[in-house]
């Protein structure tokens, strides 16, 4: 018995002595810190994340990108606080991933270029988190017309959007999805989202944050569970057009379509907006090609259909596809590129025709008017 016992403590402490030195070796590395949000309820209804965070995003097990992150007092990843109580014109930007940009300095993002093209005539703050769809941007829209008295925004749209706004395909908590009721009316409805003890003893370790974040443990996990062959064979890159994959049947297509009714329709009777206060950037395939498999992809098909519905709507339609495709044959001067640090792809860096405020648009206030301004700006 005694000899069991000393084995089985020799074991543990074999075991635990290298999770120590991992755990302490880590916390003197750039490991990712990940953006913890905050409970989303009754009483805290709209998502953001815990404020006035200071963190650390990285990328890889060799940390391949670092970057500094700030989430301001607002909740939101910004390196400005917001003031509501300025007078000053505000020009509001939505979206997911893309504008939360944590891997992006920011001064390299939309919002941040925006902020330093505008300077002293106005503000310009964003409303973002990873994994948002078009229904939660609603949320967002709303309240920075109502709360922060934002007089115009630019939502940007990209491949997953559309039918992850349904509640029948995609429930994150803490963000608002399209619910179906038994007429097929789309509804408006909240997932509440409470931290749960595993994030928090995440947070709490270097180790754990390194295999969770750095690694992607779990997801990676979950995507061998789901389908065993990619053990062996990595998915094919045609699989996915987008960042979405390239097939989905009717039903879902035409359900998606149904989100970007009800969404448009929303942008006027739940978030208040006109039209003409708002543009949408819509994302696309970036690289032109004839492939057919690319050309009937879902992606395809549904962002023609957005952008189709949006401007009928009198909304304000930018196709990324038709900047990023004069950028390669070279024949767009008012984009600047660089390098990207994790593919080694261009990217753009500033694209005024795209960062400009609805070009329609002007708040009351004539030659001072905010949006006109800014437009000079960006073409001058």
């Amino acid at each position: 018995m005694r000899k069991a016992v000393l084995i089985l403590v020799s074991m543990t402490i074999g075991v635990l002595i290298p999770l120590i030195v991992f755990e302490i070796a880590l916390r003197f590395m750039p490991v990712n810190e990940g953006i913890a949000a905050a409970r989303v309820n009754e009483s805290d209804p709209i998502f953001h994340f815990i404020p006035d965070q200071n963190l650390i995003w990285s990328r890889g097990w060799d940390f391949s990108q670092v970057n500094r992150v700030r989430v301001n007092n607002t909740g939101f990843v910004n390196d400005q606080d917001y003031d509501r109580s300025s007078d000053d014109p505000l020009f509001a930007v939505i979206g997911d991933s893309y504008v939360e940009a944590a891997m992006v300095p920011y001064a390299e993002t939309i919002q941040g270029r925006l902020a330093q093209l505008v300077g002293p005539d106005g503000r310009v703050y964003s409303f973002a988190a990873s994994g948002a769809p078009l229904s939660q941007y609603l949320v967002w829209t709303r309240d920075a017309r109502m709360w922060w008295r934002a007089e115009a925004l630019a939502v940007v749209i990209v491949g997953n959007d559309f039918d992850e706004s349904l509640a029948a395909y995609m429930q994150r908590p803490g963000f608002h999805y399209y619910f179906e009721t038994s007429d097929g009316t789309l509804t408006l409805r909240r997932v509440d989202y409470e931290p749960s003890w595993g994030r928090e003893l995440v947070k709490r370790s270097a180790l754990l944050r390194y295999l969770v974040l750095n690694l992607q443990t779990l997801d990676r996990l979950k995507s061998l569970s789901a389908t065993f062959p990619s053990i062996t064979r990595p998915a094919k890159a045609d699989d996915f057009v987008g960042n979405t994959p390239r097939k989905r049947g009717a039903a879902r297509l035409e359900r998606s379509r149904n989100a970007i009714r009800a969404f448009l329709r929303d942008m006027v009777t739940y978030a208040g907006w006109r039209p003409d206060q708002v543009v949408f950037v819509v994302d696309g395939i970036r690289h032109p090609t004839d492939n057919p498999r690319v050309k009937s992809s879902y992606f395809m098909q549904i962002r023609e259909f957005f952008m189709s519905e949006a401007r009928l709507a009198g909304f304000e339609v930018v196709d990324m596809d038709k900047l990023f495709f004069a950028l390669l044959r070279g024949k767009l001067s008012l984009l600047t590129s660089a390098p990207s640090t994790s593919t080694g792809m261009e990217r753009p860096m500033a694209s005024p025709p795209m960062l400009s405020p609805p070009a329609r648009y002007s708040p009351a206030g004539g030659s001072n008017s905010f949006c006109p301004r800014v437009r000079h700006k960006a073409l001058n």
